[in-house]
């Protein structure tokens, strides 16, 4: 056994090198398949849609905030990974009682890459997880490149509908926009601001994005708020891509250089 510090600065004791893991974060599952770890991952909640192979195959343990705790407790895991945010902190605590719990604690960029590094280190994958973070360095450094002397569009960026929230400051989504090009125009407020359409229109966005997450834009909401918001342009984009903070940000530099090439066409 050894001891390990997780993101909320916790002393977790675990196995030496843990051979049944369970993952209760859609972002961290999908890192541990590109670490390596098929064998070893017994168990992903029904968000976990990537990868597909393991979301059609792996055992399901309920979803983030509503986890199925004697499903978990039947495959006795050596390892539980989880995030201070996306799950309900009196399950983790009812785990945390039973079984080894890593848990993460990601606002920005460094944390994300932070954390790549502790599930490398947890799992002895330590080498794949520092060689994941040198690819996602470079694509990022591409990116500043490219977007180099380029105004920052003063930006909204959606999560939920009916009420209105956003991503505001302190959040691992207002650090991605900063990081590729965008001004978020709620940053001087904290967290997910609920917001009217006063205080948008107040808050004079040129761009207003609509995520496909968690709440589920649909190119309808895009067209009502085009309506809504004359002044801005208004577009949906992935929500996986600005908030998944695993592997996936390998893939964000190249998703948002074709946003930005999109927004120069229609200007």
């Amino acid at each position: 056994m050894r001891a390990v510090i997780d993101q909320t600065g916790r002393t977790v004791t675990i196995a030496n090198t843990p051979q049944r893991i369970i993952s209760i974060v859609p972002s961290q599952t999908e890192l541990l398949f590109d670490l390596g770890l098929t064998n070893e991952v017994i168990g992903i909640t029904k968000f976990c849609v990537h990868p597909t192979e393991w979301f059609r195959r792996k055992g399901r343990v309920g979803g983030t905030k509503q986890l199925d705790l004697e499903v978990i407790r039947s495959l006795q895991p050596d390892l539980i990974i989880a995030n201070i945010e996306e799950n309900e902190q009196a399950q983790v605590e009812a785990l945390l009682k039973e079984f080894p719990v890593w848990i993460s604690n990601v606002k920005t960029l460094a944390d994300a890459k932070r954390m790549i590094l502790g599930v490398g280190e947890i799992t002895n994958h330590f080498f794949q997880a520092l060689t994941l973070i040198s690819k996602i360095d470079l694509a990022f450094d591409d990116l500043t490149f490219e977007l180099r002397g380029k105004k920052r569009k003063r930006t909204a960026y959606l999560i939920w509908n009916e009420p209105m929230m956003a991503a505001g400051a302190d959040t691992f989504v207002n650090d991605m926009m900063t990081a590729c090009g965008f001004e978020n125009v709620f940053k001087n407020l904290n967290r997910y601001p609920e917001f009217t359409d006063e205080q948008l229109k107040a808050a004079q966005p040129e761009l207003i994005l609509l995520s496909s997450e968690p709440f589920p834009f649909k190119e309808k909401h895009v067209d009502d708020f085009k309506k809504r918001f004359p002044d801005a342009k208004v577009m949906r984009v992935d929500g996986e891509i600005f908030s998944w903070y695993g592997s996936r940000m390998l893939l964000a530099p190249e998703y948002f250089s074709k946003l930005f090439e999109q927004l120069e066409s229609v200007e």
